[in-house]
Protein backbone atom coordinates (compact mmCIF):
# COMPACT_ATOMS: atom_id res chain seq x y z
CA UNK A 1 0.00 0.00 0.00
CA UNK A 2 1.00 3.10 -0.94
CA UNK A 3 2.35 5.41 2.27
CA UNK A 4 1.56 8.87 -0.19
CA UNK A 5 -1.22 10.23 -2.34
CA UNK A 6 1.06 12.40 -4.15
CA UNK A 7 2.03 11.47 -8.24
CA UNK A 8 5.56 12.03 -8.42
CA UNK A 9 6.94 14.12 -11.68
CA UNK A 10 11.16 13.01 -11.69
CA UNK A 11 12.69 15.20 -13.57
CA UNK A 12 16.61 14.90 -14.30
CA UNK A 13 19.78 16.93 -15.81
CA UNK A 14 22.28 15.40 -17.83
CA UNK A 15 25.30 16.38 -18.25
CA UNK A 16 27.06 15.44 -14.67
CA UNK A 17 23.88 14.13 -13.33
CA UNK A 18 22.14 11.13 -15.93
CA UNK A 19 24.96 10.92 -17.93
CA UNK A 20 28.45 9.20 -16.66
CA UNK A 21 31.90 10.66 -17.12
CA UNK A 22 31.99 9.58 -20.78
CA UNK A 23 28.45 11.72 -21.82
CA UNK A 24 26.39 8.36 -22.06
CA UNK A 25 23.45 7.38 -19.97
CA UNK A 26 25.16 3.44 -18.61
CA UNK A 27 23.54 0.24 -19.55
CA UNK A 28 22.77 0.15 -15.86
CA UNK A 29 20.86 3.32 -15.98
CA UNK A 30 19.19 2.04 -18.94
CA UNK A 31 17.94 -0.79 -17.70
CA UNK A 32 16.57 0.33 -14.41
CA UNK A 33 14.66 3.79 -15.88
CA UNK A 34 13.23 1.35 -18.78
CA UNK A 35 11.64 -1.36 -15.74
CA UNK A 36 10.46 2.00 -13.58
CA UNK A 37 8.77 3.89 -17.08
CA UNK A 38 7.32 0.42 -18.23
CA UNK A 39 5.92 0.13 -14.17
CA UNK A 40 4.41 3.66 -14.35
CA UNK A 41 6.98 6.11 -12.86
CA UNK A 42 6.66 9.05 -14.54
CA UNK A 43 10.24 10.36 -15.67
CA UNK A 44 11.74 13.12 -17.90
CA UNK A 45 14.55 15.34 -17.83
CA UNK A 46 16.02 19.38 -17.99
CA UNK A 47 18.78 20.12 -20.29
CA UNK A 48 20.31 22.97 -21.72
CA UNK A 49 21.21 20.77 -24.46
CA UNK A 50 19.08 20.40 -28.26
CA UNK A 51 16.48 17.78 -29.18
CA UNK A 52 20.04 17.24 -31.93
CA UNK A 53 22.48 16.14 -28.74
CA UNK A 54 19.13 14.54 -26.60
CA UNK A 55 17.28 12.07 -28.77
CA UNK A 56 20.16 10.37 -29.64
CA UNK A 57 21.59 9.93 -26.11
CA UNK A 58 18.29 8.76 -24.87
CA UNK A 59 16.96 6.31 -27.53
CA UNK A 60 17.60 3.21 -25.97
CA UNK A 61 15.02 4.62 -23.51
CA UNK A 62 11.14 4.46 -23.37
CA UNK A 63 10.81 8.05 -22.64
CA UNK A 64 6.90 8.88 -22.82
CA UNK A 65 6.92 12.31 -21.82
CA UNK A 66 8.08 15.55 -23.65
CA UNK A 67 11.83 16.52 -22.77
CA UNK A 68 12.89 19.92 -21.33
CA UNK A 69 14.92 21.47 -23.74
CA UNK A 70 16.70 24.36 -24.37
CA UNK A 71 16.90 25.38 -20.24
CA UNK A 72 13.15 25.33 -20.86
CA UNK A 73 12.54 27.62 -24.23
CA UNK A 74 11.26 24.57 -25.58
CA UNK A 75 9.85 20.73 -25.34
CA UNK A 76 10.21 18.51 -27.46
CA UNK A 77 7.93 15.50 -28.82
CA UNK A 78 10.51 12.50 -28.89
CA UNK A 79 7.34 10.00 -30.38
CA UNK A 80 6.40 12.66 -33.24
CA UNK A 81 9.87 14.07 -33.28
CA UNK A 82 9.19 17.67 -33.29
CA UNK A 83 8.76 20.68 -30.75
CA UNK A 84 5.40 21.04 -28.88
CA UNK A 85 6.00 24.32 -27.19
CA UNK A 86 8.35 27.10 -28.02
CA UNK A 87 9.28 30.21 -26.28
CA UNK A 88 11.07 32.58 -28.58
CA UNK A 89 12.57 35.95 -28.48
CA UNK A 90 11.74 39.09 -29.88
CA UNK A 91 13.96 40.74 -32.61
CA UNK A 92 14.84 43.60 -31.02
CA UNK A 93 15.76 41.94 -27.49
CA UNK A 94 18.05 39.80 -30.18
CA UNK A 95 19.59 42.00 -31.32
CA UNK A 96 20.32 44.04 -28.30
CA UNK A 97 21.71 40.81 -26.53
CA UNK A 98 24.09 40.19 -29.82
CA UNK A 99 25.28 43.78 -29.34
CA UNK A 100 26.46 43.50 -25.83
CA UNK A 101 28.51 40.19 -26.79
CA UNK A 102 29.96 42.15 -29.49
CA UNK A 103 30.89 45.19 -27.61
CA UNK A 104 33.19 42.26 -25.43
CA UNK A 105 34.67 40.76 -28.28
CA UNK A 106 32.44 37.77 -28.16
CA UNK A 107 31.08 36.73 -31.16
CA UNK A 108 28.07 34.04 -29.69
CA UNK A 109 25.56 31.24 -31.42
CA UNK A 110 22.07 32.10 -32.22
CA UNK A 111 19.81 29.37 -32.50
CA UNK A 112 16.73 29.40 -34.48
CA UNK A 113 13.95 26.74 -35.03
CA UNK A 114 13.29 25.62 -38.45
CA UNK A 115 10.51 23.16 -38.94
CA UNK A 116 12.09 20.14 -36.13
CA UNK A 117 15.62 21.64 -36.89
CA UNK A 118 17.64 23.55 -35.22
CA UNK A 119 19.57 26.15 -37.36
CA UNK A 120 22.89 27.60 -35.57
CA UNK A 121 23.83 31.07 -37.38
CA UNK A 122 27.23 32.23 -36.19
CA UNK A 123 29.29 35.35 -37.38
CA UNK A 124 33.60 36.17 -36.88
CA UNK A 125 36.11 33.75 -35.59
CA UNK A 126 35.32 30.41 -33.86
CA UNK A 127 36.91 29.99 -30.30
CA UNK A 128 39.52 26.40 -30.20
CA UNK A 129 36.06 25.50 -27.83
CA UNK A 130 33.39 26.47 -30.58
CA UNK A 131 35.46 24.70 -33.65
CA UNK A 132 35.56 21.76 -31.01
CA UNK A 133 31.61 22.11 -30.42
CA UNK A 134 31.16 22.70 -34.15
CA UNK A 135 32.39 19.67 -35.61
CA UNK A 136 31.45 17.22 -32.99
CA UNK A 137 27.29 18.53 -34.08
CA UNK A 138 28.08 19.26 -37.75
CA UNK A 139 26.25 16.18 -39.21
CA UNK A 140 23.53 15.66 -37.07
CA UNK A 141 19.88 15.45 -38.32
CA UNK A 142 18.16 17.92 -35.81
CA UNK A 143 20.85 20.79 -36.34
CA UNK A 144 22.61 22.93 -39.12
CA UNK A 145 25.06 25.50 -39.14
CA UNK A 146 25.62 28.73 -40.97
CA UNK A 147 28.88 29.75 -39.75
CA UNK A 148 29.24 33.51 -41.31
CA UNK A 149 25.69 33.62 -41.69
CA UNK A 150 23.76 36.67 -39.82
CA UNK A 151 20.25 35.86 -41.29
CA UNK A 152 19.08 35.76 -38.09
CA UNK A 153 18.83 39.32 -37.24
CA UNK A 154 15.48 39.48 -38.46
CA UNK A 155 14.48 35.60 -37.35
CA UNK A 156 11.14 35.41 -35.60
CA UNK A 157 12.21 32.27 -34.09
CA UNK A 158 15.06 32.72 -32.12
CA UNK A 159 15.82 30.58 -29.19
CA UNK A 160 18.65 31.05 -28.07
CA UNK A 161 22.06 32.80 -27.80
CA UNK A 162 24.84 31.09 -26.81
CA UNK A 163 28.49 31.36 -26.37
CA UNK A 164 31.61 29.29 -24.77
CA UNK A 165 34.38 31.43 -23.47
CA UNK A 166 36.57 32.35 -20.94
CA UNK A 167 34.25 32.30 -17.54
CA UNK A 168 35.33 35.87 -16.89
CA UNK A 169 34.36 37.65 -19.68
CA UNK A 170 30.75 36.15 -19.93
CA UNK A 171 30.25 37.12 -16.63
CA UNK A 172 30.84 40.71 -17.29
CA UNK A 173 28.24 40.29 -20.47
CA UNK A 174 25.33 38.40 -18.02
CA UNK A 175 25.88 41.32 -15.42
CA UNK A 176 25.29 43.95 -18.84
CA UNK A 177 22.42 41.96 -19.76
CA UNK A 178 20.46 41.77 -16.17
CA UNK A 179 20.74 45.15 -15.97
CA UNK A 180 20.24 46.24 -19.45
CA UNK A 181 18.30 44.20 -21.70
CA UNK A 182 14.42 42.22 -21.05
CA UNK A 183 15.70 38.63 -21.20
CA UNK A 184 16.41 35.43 -19.26
CA UNK A 185 20.12 34.72 -19.14
CA UNK A 186 22.75 32.13 -17.66
CA UNK A 187 26.29 32.11 -17.35
CA UNK A 188 28.06 28.63 -15.09
CA UNK A 189 31.03 27.31 -15.33
CA UNK A 190 32.02 24.04 -18.09
CA UNK A 191 31.57 20.70 -15.30
CA UNK A 192 34.60 19.78 -17.73
CA UNK A 193 36.80 22.86 -17.53
CA UNK A 194 36.30 25.44 -14.53
CA UNK A 195 38.12 28.38 -16.21
CA UNK A 196 35.62 28.19 -19.38
CA UNK A 197 32.26 29.35 -18.91
CA UNK A 198 29.22 28.91 -20.87
CA UNK A 199 26.23 31.38 -21.30
CA UNK A 200 22.57 30.72 -22.71
CA UNK A 201 20.07 33.45 -23.39
CA UNK A 202 16.38 33.08 -23.73
CA UNK A 203 13.14 35.35 -23.11
CA UNK A 204 12.44 36.96 -19.88
CA UNK A 205 10.95 33.89 -17.77
CA UNK A 206 12.34 30.70 -19.48
CA UNK A 207 13.75 28.42 -17.24
CA UNK A 208 13.95 24.48 -16.25
CA UNK A 209 11.91 25.40 -13.09
CA UNK A 210 9.10 27.22 -15.00
CA UNK A 211 8.88 24.07 -17.53
CA UNK A 212 8.62 21.92 -14.96
CA UNK A 213 5.77 23.30 -13.22
CA UNK A 214 3.57 23.44 -16.30
CA UNK A 215 4.78 19.95 -17.08
CA UNK A 216 3.65 18.91 -13.91
CA UNK A 217 0.16 19.99 -13.94
CA UNK A 218 -0.27 18.83 -16.86
CA UNK A 219 0.71 15.44 -15.85
CA UNK A 220 -1.34 15.81 -12.52
CA UNK A 221 1.89 15.40 -10.50
CA UNK A 222 1.94 17.06 -6.90
CA UNK A 223 5.37 16.00 -6.21
CA UNK A 224 8.37 17.09 -7.81
CA UNK A 225 11.59 15.24 -7.61
CA UNK A 226 14.92 16.85 -9.39
CA UNK A 227 18.15 15.88 -9.82
CA UNK A 228 21.22 18.30 -11.06
CA UNK A 229 24.90 19.17 -10.44
CA UNK A 230 25.37 23.02 -11.95
CA UNK A 231 24.58 26.33 -11.28
CA UNK A 232 22.00 26.60 -14.04
CA UNK A 233 20.04 23.93 -11.96
CA UNK A 234 19.18 26.12 -8.76
CA UNK A 235 16.10 27.28 -10.05
CA UNK A 236 14.16 24.08 -10.60
CA UNK A 237 15.83 22.64 -7.37
CA UNK A 238 14.13 25.79 -5.28
CA UNK A 239 11.23 24.83 -7.08
CA UNK A 240 11.28 21.37 -6.38
CA UNK A 241 9.33 19.61 -3.55
CA UNK A 242 12.76 17.28 -2.97
CA UNK A 243 15.60 18.30 -4.57
CA UNK A 244 18.82 16.26 -5.09
CA UNK A 245 22.22 17.00 -6.03
CA UNK A 246 25.12 15.03 -6.95
CA UNK A 247 27.92 13.93 -5.29
CA UNK A 248 29.95 16.01 -7.96
CA UNK A 249 27.77 18.92 -8.10
CA UNK A 250 29.16 22.36 -7.33
CA UNK A 251 28.53 23.77 -3.40
CA UNK A 252 26.04 25.87 -4.22
CA UNK A 253 24.07 23.05 -5.62
CA UNK A 254 24.46 21.08 -2.80
CA UNK A 255 23.61 23.66 -0.71
CA UNK A 256 19.98 24.03 -2.01
CA UNK A 257 19.50 20.68 -2.46
CA UNK A 258 17.42 18.40 0.07
CA UNK A 259 19.94 15.75 -0.13
CA UNK A 260 23.26 14.90 -2.10
CA UNK A 261 23.52 11.46 -3.47
CA UNK A 262 26.40 9.52 -5.28
CA UNK A 263 28.24 10.56 -8.53
CA UNK A 264 27.10 10.48 -11.60
CA UNK A 265 29.27 7.31 -12.53
CA UNK A 266 27.35 4.97 -10.29
CA UNK A 267 24.37 5.50 -11.82
CA UNK A 268 22.77 7.57 -8.82
CA UNK A 269 19.53 9.05 -10.20
CA UNK A 270 18.28 5.56 -11.44
CA UNK A 271 18.96 4.16 -8.03
CA UNK A 272 17.94 6.78 -6.17
CA UNK A 273 14.19 6.84 -8.16
CA UNK A 274 13.99 3.44 -7.77
CA UNK A 275 13.63 3.15 -4.37
CA UNK A 276 11.39 6.53 -4.17
CA UNK A 277 8.77 5.26 -6.53
CA UNK A 278 8.83 1.13 -5.09
CA UNK A 279 8.71 2.52 -1.57
CA UNK A 280 5.81 4.72 -2.83
CA UNK A 281 4.30 2.53 -5.57
CA UNK A 282 2.22 5.08 -7.46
Amino acid sequence: MSETTDKTLYVSDLDGTLLNSDSQVSPETVAMLTRLIDDGALFTIATARTPATVVPLLQSLPMNLPFIVLNGAALWNNELQDYEQVHTMEPAVVQAVCRHFENRGIHPFVYCRSGHQVHAHHVGPLTWQEKIFVSDRMNLPLKQFFLEDDHYSQHPDVMLIYSMQDYGKLRRVYEELQRDVDCSPFVYHDIYDFESGLMEVYRRGVSKAQAIKALAQRCGATRIVVFGDNRNDIPMMQAATVAIAMDNAFPEVKAVAHEVIGNNDAHSVARWIEQDFYRYRQ
